[in-house]
């Protein structure tokens, strides 16, 4: 019987499943990883542990004889960049988004680019620290210019676990457009900062959502997609009424991918934001850090 394998690469818990062709889960996984530190002592994800978790549970899968494993995809939290060499060796820890970003750098970033205002407006992102993965780019190239002029690829997570079992570097939309300075959603394009800071080269080529590379001869492996972005295929795909989704977990969000309205500051400033979909279509959002408050 075929068999398709689904990553859930949460920021508490991490689940591996395996479905069958009835949408059954026949095999999975659950686990919550310990945090380990960066270089200033701020807690992160444990990268090795997670790359262990994950492969350990790849040769599970596909020990499973009794299934034929057809494919893989993977959803994970966004706001997270893994810095790749050559080689494909990370070149730093997975820095949390919820690390805190130098006030001088940030004001140095928005005084080149037009003010907050401005770029918050055209880049549909809430001005967030770290929580603007891309702002995390920023920081390495100006912080630590010896690891930036290393990199071979800035690679989101989802991306960077297909990475782990494919060895080539992808982007994804879902990623791009999930509040991280990268993207001009006016003009629907990468926004001109990345290539004045030279970035540009750094990212990899953006591919198709449903995109997949072959490996060990007909196994389709995903290029992985933003957690919240995700959640939203299978209504989108199912339901041509107007709906707003909620999808909570670290945090709630509420997803409305059918207000195409032009945010404003003032909702950039409550927390409102866009993302793309899989299909590249901008969702208004507005999120809450009910999860975290939860847990706490």
């Amino acid at each position: 019987m075929n068999a398709v394998a689904i990553f859930d690469i949460g920021k508490t818990n991490k689940k591996a499943f395996l479905f069958n062709e009835s949408y059954q889960i026949v095999w999975e996984n659950s686990v919550t990883l310990p945090e380990t530190v960066d270089e200033n002592g701020f807690p992160c994800e444990d990268i090795v542990a997670l790359k262990d978790w994950f492969l350990g549970c790849w040769a599970e899968m596909k020990s499973q004889t009794q299934y034929n494993l057809k494919a893989v995809n993977f959803s994970t939290y966004g706001a997270s960049f893994v810095y790749v060499d050559e080689k494909g060796n990370p070149l730093t820890p997975l820095y949390n988004y919820l690390r805190p970003y130098p006030e001088n750098l940030k004001e140095e970033f928005y005084s080149k680019y037009k003010g907050e205002e401005v770029f918050a407006v055209k880049t549909a992102s809430p001005v967030l620290g770290s929580l603007n993965s891309g702002m995390q780019i920023y920081r390495l190239k100006y912080e630590n210019p010896e690891v930036f002029n290393n990199v071979k690829h800035c690679l989101h997570l989802p991306q960077y676990m297909s990475f782990l079992l494919t060895n080539e570097g992808f982007t994804d939309i879902t990623s791009i457009g999930c509040h991280t300075n990268l993207w001009n959603f006016n003009r629907m394009k990468y926004h001109k900062w990345i290539k004045k800071e030279g970035i540009t080269e750094k990212l990899p080529p953006i591919h198709d959502s449903e995109d997949a590379i072959t490996i060990d001869g007909d196994i389709a492996v995903g290029i992985g997609l933003h957690d919240s972005s995700s959640a939203l295929i299978p209504y989108i795909i199912n339901f041509e009424d107007p709906f707003v989704l909620l999808s909570t977990g670290t945090w709630v969000i509420t997803m409305n991918p059918f207000n195409s309205k032009k945010l404003s500051f003032e909702e950039l400033q409550n927390d409102c934001l866009c993302f793309l979909h899989y299909k590249g279509k901008p969702v208004k959002a507005s999120r809450l850090f009910a999860g975290n408050e939860h847990e706490i």
